[in-house]
């Protein structure tokens, strides 16, 4: 990726340009000390003069007013405000007239900005204080003074909280009072500028140190860089907080959101005093120290897929090269690329105005529908359908290009939703809440409605990823998610009535994905690559998840990587330094879920027997238990020396019922509830009252025993046993109540088992179950 700079060869302005600032895609504003106003068109090519301040006001910085959210044109945003050397703000509508000027600091305004929706303003200023008002100009309160000028300022992502640099300091200051501050020290030299990003929550500060650095909003140091030759004087992230631009003397830089750099241009700018970006986040203006405005785009972007590699050549133009035979296409649009992906054998790219679809088989004739809004900010593909989020709302398209549903919940803000924050699969779209953090909304695919019985996916800290699993039936499906803590959860996206499991699969996780072709989960924990060949082990055998594992030393990919994606049996992973690494797991697992998914044990039992490896095994065991194949469990379980568990299985085969060996199956996994239902069901109540027994759930076993009253007597006589084994005495008072006057005949209570076992067999005999075990739900 790199810019490609323009730059007029006479400056448009006589004096330093301070500030610049989008109205739409195409067209921007520029301030100036020598006080005019410049409008310029990028598609005519054209400058037009808006206003000319007065002589004593020099302009500092200006900030338009945020576009109302949903709006399908982006004329609304239609003032801006203007901060300026003789302590005022202006409102300044776009025609150029001052609505209204506002004395607001002793010396100058140094920074001023709306909040993202638009109900209040913050301006800084050389006396050090930090003040708010509303968006008419009314003075709202003074949420700080410093003994020294604040020289920038911005918004956190929830318009809760602002950040401001007090010399090498920076400040975090949540506007209700009594609230606690976060300070730290953040450079050697003063800081100049911050930048706060929505959709990543991510801080960037840039100071006189020559220094540029990544933070996140705990004033934790993700990434510092090396002393450049001048101070920086700007830094701005890009929308979708992807990407950030850093300007100094002569120098303007493009960088990864995790601090390294994709590019650096030397253009002839003098020192650029402030940066802004296009509202589609393709395009960057900077003010430049000797009058004129520079203009960077975004250019030479890749994205791949298997053998085929798409490059963003020029602004409308996308090379395609097919690696296995060299073959090369060209793809013209009619505007400008703003967002693309490619994964699942098609290639979706948004332009201002449509859509486009190719498929890798074709890439002569894409299908083409024309879009709400042009400001397509997130494209998530699955197997059979695309995911858009634009400013307007979340739209979920096949790749026919049918609009399929929108899905929409409460305080829905779609400009902060991200690749981490957004999941889909061919029958689930899950987003996570922004408002409340512990919360996953869960969609229907097809219609866009909250799934299930409409309950959302609730946990006890705040989430930071989650990933819905690719492949497999609806009712299996799977979401992965980390939490605050760095652990990693998985629970099942069907979510009715009963509570349902959310059971921690690992620690210190920093980032995970599902593999496309089958359901292996692969993630990087702390100092490990980690896969999970078979996640859903949890529901089934916890104990053996250790031995369905892959891990491998990830110690050499340096602090902090990340995975692109996961294709086939081929991990990406993007290092701290922007390097890509590339990991091959074994191919067999994969192998193993298609075996398995259509049910041909017998090809899955000599699969493990020649790959001869510990965790197919594992995994075979697992999915033939929750697919109810105890023939294959029992042969996987002895490979791995789980004897006590196949002693088990052999119990299950010679129970009589199929009831019964269900209900034994189910325990096995630790249903213990599922299992007791099916026997009462069956009218097996002395089974379900065994179970019980055998497991010490004796208030419950008493409690079915009176319920249906039958076999009281065998209940306290087994509780009589037990605490005589243990020397113990009784201290439940329903089992004293029960057992009072009772005399416990052993030889009566024998008789009535073996009574209730013949009754079962007849009962199994007459209705002639079937005589293997392959029993399913």
């Amino acid at each position: 990726m790199r810019l490609k700079i323009s730059l007029l060869k006479e400056p448009k302005h006589q004096e330093l340009v301070s500030c610049v600032g989008w109205t739409t895609a195409e067209e921007l504003y520029s301030c100036s000390d020598d006080h005019q106003i410049v409008k310029w068109n990028l598609l005519t090519s054209e400058t037009s003069q808006i206003v000319k301040l007065p002589d004593d006001i020099y302009p500092i910085d200006l900030h338009w007013f945020p576009k109302s959210l949903g709006v399908k044109k982006q004329t609304q945003a239609e003032s801006f405000v203007l901060t300026s050397s003789d302590g005022k703000f202006h409102l300044i509508s776009k025609l150029g007239r001052v609505e209204k000027s506002v004395e607001a600091h002793c010396g100058a305004v140094l920074a001023g900005r709306w909040n993202y929706e638009g109900t209040a303003l913050v301006t800084v200023g050389e006396d050090g204080q930090v003040k708010i008002w509303s968006k008419t100009g009314m003075l709202r309160s003074t949420l700080a003074q410093q003994g020294i000028p604040v020289y920038s300022v911005a918004w956190g992502p929830d318009s809760e909280k602002v950040l401001y640099t007090a010399g090498k300091q920076l400040i975090i200051k949540p506007l209700q009072p009594n609230a606690k501050v976060l300070q730290w020290k953040a450079h050697d030299g003063i800081i100049l500028k911050v930048d706060w990003n929505s959709v990543n929550d991510l801080i960037l500060s840039a100071g006189e140190d020559c220094k540029y650095k990544v933070w996140d909003s705990y004033g934790r140091l993700l990434y510092s860089s090396q002393p450049h030759e001048h101070p920086i004087t700007s830094v701005a992230w890009a929308p979708d907080g992807e990407l950030f631009a850093v300007g100094s003397f002569h120098t303007l830089r493009l960088c990864d959101k995790t601090g390294w750099s994709y590019a650096l241009e030397k253009p002839n700018t003098g020192s650029i005093f402030n940066i802004a970006w296009s509202i589609d986040g393709t395009q960057i203006a900077g003010a430049c120290g000797n009058g004129h405005v520079v203009f960077a785009h975004v250019v030479e972007q890749h994205w791949e897929w298997k053998n085929f590699q798409v490059t963003l050549t020029k602004r409308r133009t996308m090379q395609v090269r097919n690696v296995l035979n060299d073959a090369v296409d060209l793809l013209e649009f009619r505007d400008r690329v703003i967002k693309a992906s490619l994964n699942y054998a098609h290639l979706v790219v948004s332009t201002s105005l449509q859509c486009y679809v190719f498929s890798t088989k074709n890439w002569n004739t894409p299908l083409i529908f024309d879009l709400k809004e042009g400001t397509v900010s997130l494209i998530l593909q699955a197997e059979r359908h695309f995911l858009l989020v634009d400013g307007g709302g979340i739209y979920l398209y096949s790749y026919e290009g049918r609009f399929i549903s929108s899905p929409k919940f409460p305080g829905m803000r779609t400009d902060i939703l991200n690749a981490q924050t957004v999941s889909l699969s061919n029958d689930t779209i899950a987003i996570k809440d922004k408002a409340d953090e512990k919360i996953i909304f869960l969609f229907e695919a097809s219609t866009g409605k909250p799934l299930g019985d409409g309950r959302l996916l609730s946990h006890k800290n705040e989430i930071l990823e989650i990933a819905v699993d690719q492949k497999g039936l609806t009712n299996d499906r799977k979401i992965a998610f980390i939490d605050k803590n760095r652990d990693l959860y998985i629970t099942s996206v069907k979510r009715f009535g009963k509570e349902e499991q959310i059971i921690k699969l690992g620690t210190m996780v920093h980032t995970v994905a599902w593999c496309d072709t089958c359901n292996i989960l692969c993630g990087l924990q702390d100092t490990r690559f980690t896969v999970w060949y078979y996640p859903s082990t949890v529901y089934v055998d916890r104990d053996i998840l250790p031995k369905t594992l892959y891990e491998k030393d990830a110690s050499e990919y340096s602090k902090n990587p990340h995975i692109v994606s996961f294709v086939g049996n081929q991990v990406t992973i993007r290092r701290a330094d922007g390097s890509l690494v590339h990991i091959s797991i074994s191919p067999y697992p994969a192998i193993l879920h298609e075996y398995v998914s259509s049910s041909k044990w017998e090809d899955a039992v000599r699969l493990c027997r020649f790959v001869k490896e510990q965790s197919m095994w594992a995994c075979l065991a697992a999915m033939a238990v929750a697919n109810r194949d105890m023939t294959t469990a029992e042969i996987a379980y002895a490979a791995i020396g789980e004897i006590d568990k196949v002693r088990y299985i052999n119990s299950i085969k010679d129970l009589p019922s199929k009831e019964s060996k269900m209900a034994h199956i189910l325990l096995f996994s630790g249903n213990i509830q599922e299992a007791e239902i099916i026997l009462l069901q069956a009218g097996l109540v002395y089974q379900a009252i065994q179970i019980n027994i055998n497991l010490y759930n004796w208030e419950r076993a008493l409690e079915l025993a009176v319920k249906y009253k039958t076999h009281v007597d065998t209940v306290l006589a087994y509780r009589q046993k037990f605490l005589e084994t243990f020397g113990k005495q009784e201290t439940n008072t329903r089992y004293m109540q029960y057992a009072e006057g009772l005399q416990i005949d052993w030889e009566k209570i024998k008789a009535k088992i073996e009574m209730e076992i013949a009754k079962e067999r007849e009962r199994s005999s007459s209705s002639q179950p079937g005589k293997n075990l392959g029993l399913k739900h």
